[in-house]
């Protein structure tokens, strides 16, 4: 790179870094609230309460990550306007490649990252905080679980045990699930243990029964000697089966969709979509922000209309792409060509367009003549 280019790359840089930094920070205290009963009610440590929130980090920066690029852009190319620099880079026979080459190797950073995170990391930080709240969950009835009080883990998960015996077992066990009301579940035993099979937790009670209501008014009760309970069912019924989101990405490549549920398999479709297009959104955000501000101004040239014009834009371009998303997700059956074609065509086509009107092509000089005097008035004032 030129001394030019290096200076452009490097502000550009700065920028994007402190947007990503504040945004995920932002996200992350929101969940870090959201997460405090670990602390609060279920008796983690902090260092459990920080591995599991953070572990959230990577979904975070994949997120934010398009949209700390387009403000970003904006900021920068903005700055360089106000204080005349693009004015004397374009004086100085600058052309507009020149100045758009340091963009362009940060987009595509940002793209690498991005598929990287979407494709490996993300689905792997999603598995394991799923794997230590199952964890969680049998680490809080073993260690920090008080005898006496019925406990509500979770909405319509209850626990109760009278004391701990000597030899760390728990007497008088009460289990009452009722998060699902067609399929209320109670359990009693007079001593309970936790036991950990791999990476896998089990409450084993001795001695009980079991009771689950079979009509109105009527129940069926089935005493046992020994009973031993997976606690992942526990974390939620619908994720005892690992969810899309939680996969990785080559065990969703090769799903075979007759042994998936129907609407299984439309999440899974639109999971792999979300992971291969998503990054492409880095492009299309910053190749947006370059379109707006990247032409020279002088300092009595409005840019108010091109900012907020590209930030409305990138709203429609961001709402677009969940929308297909969306669309992909909740069918399951084989969806219309057009649907699966958004997906690449909305990042690709926005990136495409921008490209036109950065280097004079077609689109723009048959641009509609509403556009033009809109982008004449904008400079003029």
């Amino acid at each position: 790179m030129l001394r030019i280019e290096r200076y452009l790359f490097r502000t550009l840089t700065s920028a994007f870094v402190a947007s990503l930094v504040t945004l995920t920070a932002i996200l992350w205290i929101i969940q870090a609230l959201k997460s405090l009963d670990l602390v609060t009610q279920k008796g983690q440590t902090i260092l459990i309460f920080l591995l599991m929130t953070g572990l959230g980090l990577p979904f975070f920066v994949a997120n934010v990550a398009p949209v700390a690029l387009f403000a970003s852009v904006l900021y920068c190319l903005n700055r360089l306007n106000g204080d005349s620099e693009l004015v004397v880079m374009t004086a100085a026979g600058v052309s507009p490649g020149r100045v758009l080459r340091p963009f362009v190797a940060m987009f595509a950073l940002v793209f690498v990252g991005m598929a990287a995170l979407y494709i490996f990391i993300v689905p792997w930080g999603f598995d394991t905080i799923t794997s230590m709240a199952i964890r969680q969950h049998g680490n809080f009835l073993a260690n920090f679980a008080r005898p006496g009080p019925f406990i509500e883990l979770e909405s319509g998960f209850v626990f109760h045990y009278r004391e701990r015996g000597s030899d760390g077992s728990l007497r008088g066990v009460f289990i009452q699930d009722s998060r699902n009301p067609n399929d209320v579940a109670t359990f009693i035993a007079e001593r309970g243990d936790i036991i950990d099979k791999g990476d896998d937790s089990y409450l084993l009670l001795e001695k009980g029964s079991t009771q689950r209501p079979r009509a109105e008014g009527d129940s069926t009760i089935i005493t046992f000697e020994d009973y031993a309970i997976d606690l992942a069912q526990f974390v939620h019924k619908e994720d005892y089966q690992k969810a899309p989101r939680e996969r990785d990405t080559w065990s969703l490549l090769t799903n075979d969709p007759s042994k998936s549920a129907p609407r299984v398999i439309g999440q899974i479709r639109g999971e792999i979509y979300d992971r291969f297009s998503s990054p492409l959104y880095a492009f299309a955000a910053g190749l947006l922000g370059f379109a707006a501000l990247g032409e020279a101004r002088t300092t009595r040239q409005g840019r108010g209309l091109a900012i907020g014009g590209a930030i409305l834009l990138f709203v429609i371009l961001k709402v677009l792409g969940i929308t297909d998303a969306i669309l992909l997700r909740s069918r399951p059956e084989a969806p219309a060509l057009w649907i699966s074609g958004l997906a690449w065509a909305i990042p690709l086509g926005t990136a495409a367009i921008c490209l036109d009107f950065i280097f004079r092509g077609p689109l723009r000089a048959f641009a509609p003549a509403t556009w033009r005097r809109l982008r004449k008035q904008s400079r003029e004032r």
